[in-house]
């Protein structure tokens, strides 16, 4: 606690707010990836702090939010299913689907657990041998090397209940298909540091050097994310944009080769469906041949077929920079944390969430500042 201390004083958050203030020369759009990045700017209230002229715009870095309706749908039929137990971050539970959610199905007597971790939901499969445990790996790149780890033990111990739904996503595809969207005009991107401790800082160059586009890997206490964003406007000024690494103590430039290795044992790149964004050449991670007998869409007989969107529903576009959440017409209205519509206002990373538990504003067009939280 002490360490987290450090990087929230105003001691050290002051004068790089002052120094932000003092560069910013022009209007400058910044997306935030990571929906930890958002979720931590809303609770100690850095927007407040910020100059007029540097706007944040949040990214498709929730992994509950980029799920689509479909695979939402492929999780409620394994639950519906006799003898299936799912074994779900708590996240997920409450993200609707177009019949229910699975909160909703565990009601009507669907077997749903809520687990930490995938070797979790291995462990409640090695304890109840006569049902079969499905776990959703939903998640970047941060959350695949524990759920390949998994599988690997699986395997090695044979256990023969244990099956994912493989949903995991890769975060440099959709920066490509996010840079390529026309109506998206931001300057620079505050890149995510969980999902750069893992791919590390340079998988983010070619944005650099094929968009200029300045980029700055941040971690997640106020201080991290002021120096990311003041390393951003600098770049700007300068006309030189690149990748400054500004979380050493987490993120190197080449990543974690260990997790690396151990998300090419298991998977493979496949197409994958994103909330908002649509299909994504590459960007999903499937079982590769040798492990797909831990598949539970095919051992399951399962569907995932193409699903609509709750009618009204802004998730797709918020996901991708263009809305805020105010902007919504379900904001606040239909759509709370306690009744949520869209999978924004349901995750922890969700920027509907965020918005809603720290903006204060409740409802479209109201009015309210963040809270400010430094020490």
């Amino acid at each position: 606690m002490k360490c987290a201390d450090a990087f929230r004083s105003r001691e050290i958050t002051a004068p790089l707010v002052e120094e932000i203030a003092r560069s910013l020369t022009r209007p400058v759009r910044i997306m935030e990836v990571c929906g930890t990045h958002t979720m931590s700017i809303f609770r100690h209230g850095v927007r407040s702090l910020l100059p007029p002229g540097l706007t944040l715009l949040s990214g498709p870095g929730c992994p509950v939010c980029v799920t689509p309706a479909s695979h939402i749908n492929a999780f409620l039929a394994a639950a519906r299913l006799p003898q299936v137990t799912i074994a779900t971050f708590g996240d997920l539970i409450r993200v609707p689907g177009s019949e229910g959610s699975l909160a909703s199905a565990r009601a009507q007597g669907a077997r749903v657990e809520i687990v930490y971790s995938p070797i979790d939901a291995l462990t409640l499969a090695q304890a109840e041998p006569e049902r079969t445990v499905v776990f959703p790996s939903i998640g970047f790149e941060t959350t695949a090397p524990a759920i390949a780890a998994t599988i690997l033990q699986a395997e090695r111990l044979g256990i023969e209940n244990f099956l994912i739904i493989a949903a995991a996503k890769t975060m440099p595809q959709a920066l490509e298909a996010l840079m390529a969207d026309p109506e998206l005009q931001v300057d620079g991107l505050l890149c995510p540091g969980h999902v750069s401790a893992i791919i590390g800082a340079d998988a983010y160059l070619p944005f650099a050097e094929r968009y200029g586009l300045a980029c700055a890997v941040a971690g997640f206490e106020p201080a991290d994310i002021l120096a990311g964003l003041l390393s951003l406007i600098r770049q700007i000024n300068h006309g030189q944009p690149q990748v400054d690494n500004c979380y050493t103590r987490a993120v190197t430039a080449g990543g974690n080769r260990k997790a690396q290795a151990l998300i090419a044992e298991v998977f493979q790149p496949a197409d994958s469906e994103w909330r908002g964004l649509g299909v994504i050449g590459g960007s999903g991670l499937v079982l590769r041949e040798k492990y797909q007998r831990f598949d539970a869409v095919q051992q399951l007989a399962l569907k995932v077929q193409p699903a609509v969107d709750p009618k009204g529903c802004r998730c797709g576009e918020i996901l991708k920079g263009r809305l805020l959440p105010p902007e919504c017409p379900l904001y606040g209205t239909a759509c709370t944390p306690l009744q949520p519509v869209g999978p924004c206002m349901v995750s922890n990373e969700g920027t509907c969430a965020a918005y809603y538990r720290y903006s204060g504003q409740k409802g479209r067009g109201g009015q309210g500042g963040e809270r400010v939280n430094f020490r």
